[in-house]
């Protein structure tokens, strides 16, 4: 039997209406798995942000700058798609973030001033690679005191003279731009080229650190707030978007 216009119409009727506000829980929860993949997948491949917590580094990074690295130059060719990303070698001079050779849980920023192969020594606070002397102008001495020979401490030795070593293939000798006040090679020597995390491409940000030190219960919840309240008055303006050269 042949239904009538009237069943049809009711049938129409039963159908849920179309919905007329916003988006179901489940499309906004879709929407945020979407964007926490995407964003896990630059952070493990592309870009990352790095703060710079010590003045090693000083002056062409601060303490308190965030810092752009680029992942993707120095990508893991075993990746599937590895052999189609864009790829150059570290070069000296380089400003590389990487995993410590000593502790691979702490990350440091470095530059890149001899490669695997090259012979690097320093005399007289004088960097030499392969037996020349490197111009650097990025170089910051702020202590005349020119260190050498035992029965110094552990951080001056080796700070202004260091014998010849050649450095292992695939590796490379970091030293801080602060040249008087870094941890670096000249302590636990070449990196080797898997500790890599990328290159420092561009500060984003930069804010001087607060006067005070927050410690003790609840430390956290007033750094935040202390560092919201100062947002305008601490941020260095005129640093945003700096190169890292």
């Amino acid at each position: 039997m042949r239904p009538s216009e009237g069943d049809d119409a009711a049938a129409a009727s039963a159908e849920p209406a179309p919905r007329a506000g916003g988006a179901t829980l489940r499309e906004v929860v879709e929407a945020v798995l979407v964007a926490v993949v995407f964003a896990l997948f630059v952070k493990a491949f592309l870009f990352e942000a790095y703060q710079v917590p010590s003045g090693s580094m000083e002056e062409s990074l601060l303490v308190g700058d965030h810092v752009v690295v680029d992942k993707l130059a120095w990508a893991p060719r075993g990746l599937p798609w590895g052999p189609l990303l864009p790829r150059r070698e570290i070069r000296r001079g380089d400003v590389v973030v990487f995993k410590g050779p000593e502790d691979p849980g702490r990350d440091f920023v470095k530059r890149a001033v001899a490669l695997g192969g090259e012979t690097v020594e320093i005399r007289g606070k004088r960097l030499r690679v392969d037996g020349v002397d490197v111009h650097e102008p990025y170089v910051v001495h702020r202590d005349p005191a020119v260190h050498s020979g035992e029965g110094l401490p552990v951080a001056l030795r080796g700070r202004d003279e260091l014998g010849p070593r050649t450095l292992p293939p695939g590796s490379f000798f970091a030293l801080g731009d602060n040249r008087d006040d870094s941890r670096d090679s000249r302590a636990f020597g070449p990196v080797p080229g898997n500790l890599v995390k990328g290159r420092a491409l561009f500060v984003y940000w930069s804010v001087r650190p607060a006067p005070e030190t927050f410690a003790g219960r609840g430390a956290g919840v007033r750094r935040a707030l202390d560092g919201a309240i100062h947002f305008f008055s601490r941020t260095r303006w005129e640093r945003t978007l700096r190169v890292v050269r």
